[in-house]
């Protein structure tokens, strides 16, 4: 493909990318979802992030329907990141989308779930030299020697072939040369350290040129020694020399020219030749320095190869099996006609509540078989929260993450539907919305309909009509749905495949909290027991004037159902 096939490369970026990386390599770094070497050739991360994502799986990105929808799986991504080990595993895992292959799906999970046993396995001891290991890398911003290091400190971490196969069918041995030789050949030549003779032609070289800048210095202290004539001075010169550079006088004089108009010209030129003579020894020794060591790194190059690509691929496994250990998340059976969970809980609350929600078909407790739920209850009763769970879920599940949930059982969906609830009433975003959810029905793909007070954007009774179009037009299409409202009590009869579920609130807690049972009760009709709330009015009255307005109303919803409620608090 050329750059301007993918979607968000402009002639701007294509260009800007053949500057940095070339076609070739900027189209392999497109394909491989490789975030840094975009960003290091000038593309914004969140550009980079965006055209990666639909180069990654466009149709997957199609599936994200809704702004909400989108909004979410942001959200999943960028908590997922935050157990990355590496900057590049957490570039990869913004860059992840729902997979449209069944097969990738569980290519991924299996990868995820071998991955978390490993790190698991390891013990504190292990993964903090796993975690040690990879910020070392991450400093080295991925160079050979710093991959290399990586994938031995890992082994010797006890990650090895049984988990990893690129890090069980290497050469340990070898590897350890290819690193040292790798430490010591750069781009600038072989560094410090890499050879004894070398560094000591080195130190010899910097002598002498440092007495090559100081040459008539260096004649002034020759004569303060006493000479008498030239040849006094040929060895008075030669054993200063000598000293000063740790070359025998022989080695000096072999240098010095035979003739010379005078002492400043003996000892210019002579300093002159001494300086070419060791820069040729010097660069000589080098090469042969420089031969062995790469000798050294070909011989495990194939090894080396392996290793550059496995770490950065077990640094995402490793992340992903993070994110999954930390929050708890199960492999969810996938396949089937639904969207079921057992003790699902909301990954973005502090100490959620676990629920258990299903539609469709599915074989966890308790079966329901309905296609579509209208969801009634409660204010604050958690009903756009259990909404959000269960377009986190299916997202995760597309994705080919575990899922939070004891257990789940998810279908796959060409299209989820989330649809927050805006409280914005005028017409335009009845539109707006109405274009936003309706199309991913008749598109004839699998959707998942996840829609929260629809009342909020309409008048009520329209609102109603609306929500029974909506819910037939679900079934009628295949679909899957769960709708929440207030409305329950004014909509016509329900198609078969549809139910009513409820959330109830139960009380006022001590501190005057709504106290609410947050599992949907499956065919019930939830109320918003609205006495609660103007009973904790009237519990936290600043005066008897607010308080007997609170009282007023207290009468109109029910003074008895007030007065019950405020005592069972104070009792409780």
């Amino acid at each position: 493909m050329r750059l301007e096939d993918y979607w968000g490369v402009g002639p701007k970026t294509s260009e800007r990318l053949r500057e940095a990386l070339g076609e070739e390599a900027a189209v392999d770094a497109i394909e491989s979802a490789d975030v840094r070497a975009l960003t290091d050739a000038g593309i914004t991360r969140g550009r980079a992030t965006r055209i990666l994502r639909r180069a990654n799986d466009e149709a997957g990105m199609d599936a994200l329907a809704t702004r909400d929808t989108r909004d979410v799986y942001d959200d999943l991504l960028e908590l997922a990141s935050e157990h990355a080990l590496t900057r590049h595993a957490a570039d990869r895992i913004r860059v992840m989308t729902p997979l449209s292959s069944r097969t990738a799906v569980d290519s991924r999970l299996d990868a995820v779930a071998a991955a978390r046993e490993a790190w698991t396995g390891l013990g504190d001891a292990g993964r903090e030299a796993v975690v040690a290991a990879f910020e070392t890398y991450d400093v080295a911003d991925g160079s050979e020697r710093a991959a290399v290091d990586a994938a031995l400190a890992l082994r010797e971490a006890g990650l090895d072939g049984t988990t990893f196969d690129a890090l069980g069918d290497v050469d340990s041995a070898a590897l350890r040369e290819a690193a040292e030789a790798l430490g010591y050949v750069t781009a600038d030549g072989v560094t410090e350290g890499a050879d004894d003779r070398l560094d000591d032609l080195r130190a010899r070289l910097a002598d002498a040129r440092d007495l090559e800048n100081s040459a008539f210095d260096v004649l002034e202290r020759v004569r303060e020694t006493g000479v008498r004539d030239l040849a006094d001075f040929r060895r008075a010169f030669g054993d200063y020399v000598a000293r000063e550079t740790r070359l025998s006088r022989s080695a000096v004089e072999e240098i010095a020219p035979e003739e010379a108009h005078d002492a400043a010209d003996f000892v210019s030129t002579t300093l002159r030749a001494l300086v070419d003579d060791l820069e040729r020894r010097a660069a000589e020794r080098e090469r042969e320095v420089e031969g062995d060591l790469r000798a050294s790194v070909a011989d495990a190059r194939e090894d080396v190869d392996r290793v550059l690509a496995a770490v950065d691929d077990v640094a995402f496994d490793l992340s992903l099996a993070r994110f999954a250990e930390a929050h708890d998340l199960v492999r969810p059976a996938l396949g089937g006609d639904c969207l079921a969970v057992e003790g699902a809980r909301n990954l973005f609350l502090d100490d959620p509540d676990p629920v258990t929600y299903a539609v469709g078909d599915h074989d966890l407790s308790p079966p329901t078989g309905d296609r579509v739920a209208v969801l009634t209850g409660a204010n604050s009763g958690g009903k756009t929260t259990l909404l959000e769970t269960c377009c986190a879920v299916a997202l995760l599940a597309a994705m080919g993450l575990p899922v939070p949930a004891d257990r789940a059982a998810v279908g796959a969906f060409d299209a989820v539907v989330f649809h927050r609830r805006h409280a914005s009433f005028n017409a335009g975003v009845l539109e707006s919305t109405l274009k936003s959810i309706v199309p991913p029905l008749t598109d004839g793909g699998r959707t998942l309909m996840l829609v929260d007070e629809f009342e909020a954007i309409t008048e009520p009774g329209r609102a109603a009509d609306l929500l029974n179009g909506l819910v037939d037009l679900t079934v009628d299409r295949g679909a899957l749905g769960v709708y929440v409202t207030h409305l329950a009590d004014d909509l016509s009869p329900l198609p078969d495949a549809a139910r009513i579920d409820g959330i109830f609130a139960e009380g006022l807690t001590p501190d005057m909290a709504l106290r609410v049972d947050y599992q949907p009760r499956f065919g019930t009709v939830g109320k918003s027991t609205p006495e609660f709330i103007v009973s904790r009015l009237v519990a936290n009255a600043r005066d008897r004037a607010e308080r007997g307005g609170f009282e007023h109303l207290a009468a109109a919803v029910g003074e008895e159902a007030v007065q019950r409620t405020l005592a069972d608090a104070w009792e409780a």
